[in-house]
């Protein structure tokens, strides 16, 4: 995780600043009140709000301005100009937002605004049940209450903690870089004030649709007007000798992150089994905490059908650069207490084993209610099931993506925005879900942003220097632009996102 500078920069917008200083469609970071502020100009309009991401601390002056928004160049969270809201996930809380005055040819911030708009939501069930505390039912629990919507709200989660931060785990966390303070995405009195119930260590056994009702694993049923599902997805298990020894770990919860945490103290070396991308995070991390880390993946290359040839072997060449050795092309056949053995007969020793193979989508629950499946619960366009009431979210839900045609991705941003959306059509929204996918990646001095979902046939070519860490590759299926990977072009990658979200193409600079 990373922290953007606090040194104030640029002019003092309580002493006024000259506008023409700021062209139309245009932003200008500056500082007022003791805290950065970002001032936007929209035709005659001026807008001033905080300049730091709530996410991670991102530059948003360094982002991109689209109408009365900015998004953020780290993680594409985005910030109503006119209120400060934050209006798209990953970020959850507000940016400051100041009144500004025209007096001649100077612009001046002269105070902060309190007040956020009320909203009033168009319907209101008499309840909203959201099963799964992860990245979708969170957002969704809080989109609820941004919304205006006053009824009961309650999160039922399997996990023994309330909502964290899940991406971290594989990453700044897992290498030592952020504290466990970082890790939960609210304490618990946010729930206590927003009047959301939570339920930990909770798993829903059954959902009966004709009586609107759930059960929960201690018997007791709940009723809901509207229900929301959002469970998730559990990894795939390996299956070969010794699958179930101790030192043989899973990354998905913040115990499993712990776990391997604990038994990273007292290891020198690690086999991790997976080239994907957890796979590869938890290399780096282990790698962070000074392991000696080999990574056995089924692929010739690390994460070639979804990033493409190059900028897989720049993963790659990444990574051994940083003392990861692979071995690919190859699967494990057993482990012992000391040895991981692949199918070609080589021995790796190592004292602690790290598997990420995957995951498979928790449907089951759905399934047994009569809800419609396909890998994954099938959703239309505005996330409801084929059960009336019941929307889906999240790592289980597929939806009919308006660019390539029905899909189900893992990415957590994209559940929270899922979540945000579900939330706002639970209250009669009815808004189209068409956010293209994005995620991010680090892999040491390599960071990915990825947005779009492109297919394995897609055609790679690159724009840029991927030596140079400063190239786009972009994926098309013919003509078409199906997604884009960047590595530090930040602003570029916000604008294939745009591109993407407006049905056009996205040509690299």
């Amino acid at each position: 995780m990373a922290e953007a500078s606090s040194e104030l920069e640029g002019p003092n917008f309580q002493s006024g600043c000259e506008i023409d200083k700021l062209a139309d469609e245009e932003m200008l970071l500056g500082h007022a009140f003791g805290e950065p502020v970002l001032v936007a100009r929209r035709g005659d309009e001026l807008f001033a709000i905080g300049a730091t991401c709530t996410h991670y601390g991102g530059p948003l002056a360094k982002g991109l301005m689209l109408d009365c928004t900015v998004r953020c160049p780290w993680h594409h969270a985005r910030f109503d100009l006119r209120t400060g809201e934050a209006i798209g996930a990953p970020a959850l809380n507000d940016v400051a937002c100041y009144k500004v005055e025209k007096r001649g040819d100077r612009l001046f911030v002269t105070s902060k605004i309190d007040e956020k708009p009320a909203r009033k939501p168009k319907s209101s069930p008499a309840s909203v049940v959201i099963v799964g505390a992860g990245a979708a039912g969170s957002a969704a629990a809080e989109m609820l209450r941004r919304e205006g919507y006053a009824g009961p709200v309650t999160l039922i989660g399997a996990d023994e903690f309330l909502p964290y931060d899940r991406p971290n785990l594989s990453k700044d966390y897992l290498a030592g870089n952020a504290p466990e303070e970082w890790i939960p995405l609210r304490p618990p009195d946010f729930y206590r004030e927003q009047k959301i119930d939570t339920f930990t260590s909770t798993v829903v056994e059954a959902i009966d649709p004709k009586a609107k009702q759930v059960t929960l694993s201690d018997g007791r049923p709940l009723g809901y007007g509207a229900l929301l599902l959002a469970t998730g997805a559990e990894p795939v298990r390996l299956s070969i000798p010794g699958d179930n020894l101790p030192h043989v770990c899973y990354l998905r919860t913040l115990v499993d992150s712990r776990r391997i945490i604990d038994k990273a103290k007292n290891a020198t070396r690690a086999v991790v089994i997976g080239a994907s991308f957890i796979g590869l995070e938890v290399a780096w991390s282990l790698r962070e905490r000074k392991l000696e880390v080999a990574v056995v993946g089924k692929g010739s290359l690390p994460l070639e059908k979804v990033l493409g040839g190059e900028l897989g072997n720049l993963v790659r060449e990444t990574h051994e650069a940083n003392g990861v050795k692979f071995h690919l092309g190859r699967m494990p056949t057993a482990i012992d207490n000391q040895h991981v053995q692949l199918d070609d007969g080589t021995i790796l020793d190592c004292d602690l084993v790290v598997v990420g193979i995957g995951v498979r989508p928790n449907t089951t629950l759905a399934e047994e209610a009569g809800i419609a499946t396909d890998n994954g619960v099938l959703v239309n366009e505005f996330l409801e099931t084929s059960v009336s009431a019941i929307f889906a979210a999240g790592d289980i839900a597929c939806w009919p993506d308006p660019r390539v045609g029905r899909i189900r991705v893992e990415h957590w941003v994209v559940a929270q925005r899922q979540g945000q959306t579900a939330a706002r059509n639970i209250l009669g929204a009815h808004e189209a879900f068409t956010t293209p996918p994005f995620f991010w990646s680090n892999h040491f001095d390599l960071h990915i942003h990825y947005v779009g979902h492109g297919g394995r046939e897609d055609r790679a070519s690159v724009s840029g220097h991927l030596k140079a860490k400063d190239a786009s590759v972009i994926f098309r299926a013919g003509d078409k632009t199906t997604a884009v990977a960047s590595i530090g072009r930040d602003v570029e990658n916000l604008k294939a996102e745009v591109a993407l979200e407006r049905g056009g193409e996205f040509h690299a600079r």
